[in-house]
This record gives C-alpha cells, sequence and structure tokens, in this order.
C-alpha cells in the first residue's frame, strides 16, 4: 500500500540531488515551496562531492558542496530511491517512489546530470591493463583519499594527461565537446606538480577550448608558473616496457613530427556522456532526446531549462555538458521558471 507524504504547501518533485538538485531546492524553498530531492544514491553532491578542488579558484569541492546541502534544510530528501512510475492527472502529476511514497505535485524538475565516458572503450590508452593508466575521476578520489609519492609501487618522476578521452570522438559515439576536459586537466596537472614539484608533466590535446572566466589566465599560469608541457596531438598508442613503465606514442600536429614519452602516470581526461537515468525519465515521462541521448530542450537559446511537456523541467548536465556555474545557474533559472508556472 502506497504512502502518501503530507503536503503544506506546492511541493516540487526535483529528481536527482547532485549540485543542480540541491541549487535549485534552496531557491524554491526561499520561494515558499517545499522540494522533495529524490536521488538513488546514497549521497547528495553528485559527481562534485567527489571531486577534491574546482577550478579555476582552486575552491574546495566538499566545503561547497556541504554548504549546498546545509542551505538545503527543510526540503524533503529521500536517498537511495528512485521514481518508479509518474502519470499526470490534469495539472498534476502523480509521482511514485521506489520507497513506497506517492507525491502530487503540479511541477517535476530532473537534474538526473551525466555520466562519464567508459574509458575501458578505448583499448588503445590501456585503462584496465596498465594499473599506472586512470582517469580524471580515478585522479580525484585519489586527491581525496591519500596522496603517495608512489603509484603501482613505483615513483612518479613523470606525468601524462590525454584530453578528449570519448569526447569528439565520431567512432566512440560521441562527437561533442565536453566542454570541462582541458580546464579540469589543467587543474589537476597544475594539483600534481604541487605534490610533486620535480616531475614533467605533459598534456596531449586537440584543441584547447577555455572558454569561461580566467580559464585562459589558469593556463598561462600552468605553463608559466608550473612548467607543464602542452602538445598538440593524439595519443596512438600506449604500451608498457620492460621495467614497468609506459610508452606512449604520439605525433605532434605542431612540429609534424612522431613522439615517444616514457611516463609512470597516465590520466585520461573521460568526456561526459548522457545519464542512463536521463534517458529512464524520458522514456517514462515521455520526453524528447537529442541525437546525443541528452534530454532535448524546448529551444537552445532562451529555453533550455523547458522540455516539451508543460510541469517539466530541466537543470544542469541532463540537457548537455556543463560548468559548475553554468549548472548552479539553470538551477536558479529552472526555479524561477517553476514558480512562474504554477503562477501562470
Amino acid at each position: 500500500m502506497l504512502l502518501e507524504l503530507k503536503i503544506m504547501k506546492d511541493s516540487i518533485v526535483i529528481i536527482g540531488g547532485g549540485i543542480a538538485g540541491l541549487e535549485a531546492a534552496k531557491q524554491l524553498l526561499t520561494l515558499g515551496y517545499t522540494p522533495i530531492i529524490v536521488e538513488k544514491s546514497d549521497h547528495l553532491g553528485g559527481h562534485v562531492a567527489g571531486w577534491n578542488r574546482l577550478f579555476p579558484d582552486m575552491a574546495p569541492a566538499q566545503e561547497i558542496v556541504a554548504k549546498m546541502i546545509k542551505d538545503v534544510e527543510g526540503a524533503n530528501i529521500f536517498l537511495e530511491t528512485e521514481i518508479i512510475s509518474s502519470n499526470k492527472l490534469g495539472n498534476t502529476y502523480i509521482v511514485n517512489l521506489s520507497n513506497g511514497v506517492t507525491i502530487r505535485t503540479k511541477a517535476i524538475l530532473i537534474a538526473t546530470g551525466f555520466e562519464l565516458f567508459d574509458a575501458h572503450k578505448k583499448e588503445e590508452y590501456g585503462y584496465g591493463i596498465y594499473n599506472q593508466v586512470m582517469t580524471n575521476q580515478d585522479l580525484e578520489k585519489w586527491f581525496n583519499t591519500s596522496v603517495d609519492s608512489r603509484i603501482g609501487g613505483k615513483e612518479i618522476r613523470k606525468i601524462g594527461f590525454v584530453h578528449c578521452v570519448g569526447s569528439r570522438d565520431v567512432k566512440a559515439g560521441n562527437s561533442q565537446c565536453s566542454k570541462v576536459c582541458c580546464v579540469t586537466a589543467i587543474k589537476q596537472a597544475i594539483e600534481m606538480k604541487q605534490e610533486f614539484p620535480d616531475a614533467e608533466i605533459y598534456c596531449f590535446y586537440m584543441d584547447l577550448r577555455l572558454f569561461g572566466k580566467k580559464y585562459e589566465d589558469f593556463y598561462i599560469n600552468a605553463q608559466k608558473d608550473y612548467g607543464i608541457h602542452f602538445i598538440r596531438g593524439r595519443v596512438s598508442e600506449v604500451s608498457e616496457n620492460i621495467e614497468g613503465r609506459l610508452l606512449v606514442k604520439a605525433e605532434d600536429t605542431l612540429s609534424g613530427k612522431p613522439l615517444k614519452v616514457t611516463l609512470d602516470l597516465l590520466v585520461l581526461m573521460a568526456g561526459m556522456v548522457c545519464n542512463q537515468d536521463g534517458s529512464k525519465m524520458a522514456s517514462m515521462l515521455r520526453l524528447e532526446t537529442d541525437s546525443d541521448g541528452f534530454l532535448r530542450s524546448k529551444d537552445n537559446v532562451c529555453n533550455i531549462v523547458e522540455s516539451n511537456r508543460h510541469g517539466i523541467f530541466y537543470a544542469g548536465a541532463c540537457t548537455g555538458t556543463k560548468t559548475v556555474p553554468e549548472t548552479i545557474s539553470e538551477a536558479r533559472a529552472a526555479a524561477l521558471m517553476i514558480h512562474n508556472y504554477i503562477n501562470e
């Protein structure tokens, strides 16, 4: 038997408890609504909760997430919970949760975020084959646990970063730019240089796309202050030599010459792809998706936070790749659009 949540004011269902869902809940609380966050994992904060520092100011990610969680006190939060069904009756959605709760709401905000590209699919980079190859997400976890001068039993003297792993790659099924990989690589390279001042660090990139405020300064500082080497070219092969170190073959497209570098650690900048939870919501709520699998906005200019169905809104990376500032801005915009929709 389903339980029904008691409502004091208009309840707004937010699907996803990452930074988009948290920021939208904060704004809806301010506007006098009762946000209900439905999060399938056991924690709030999404991907950002697992990061170490955020570019370009190097702000501690966990402090920011902790404050965002504190700001939503008063919201109803269901962790380890999923939407199992939803039906519309007139102007009201009846949402059934996996914990047995039924919610009546006039609006639903989808903030299901993104998934990282599975780096195992790019076999030429050796992820899952060599212990010295990790992803950007693995490195963030490493920063948040303990940083050791050794990895895989070997000292870290040379480090490489490969940009665009699974992004701008038609063969991998993702032709889109993930937008944050370049600047994330720069951030992580700086962090590694701070931890290991004597290490040589290389970034292999296709094109550097640094469009955000202070991003270009961040890049210049990485070269000027930290001596990080930027090589324009594609990595073609990663193997292991007899010493157990990584041998990386690439082409320097600026000089037109092949390049071989021996490394102790290689970090793959896995790009953003659509979250399967978003696809699930699209099927359940009869929402449109784009060719890249992300949820399709009403349009990509003025109505990014609106869906093709009345009463359903979007925020954050469920509609495409986003930075943290963009995600927070969209969450605020979505909260205001919901308020306007309910008061039409």
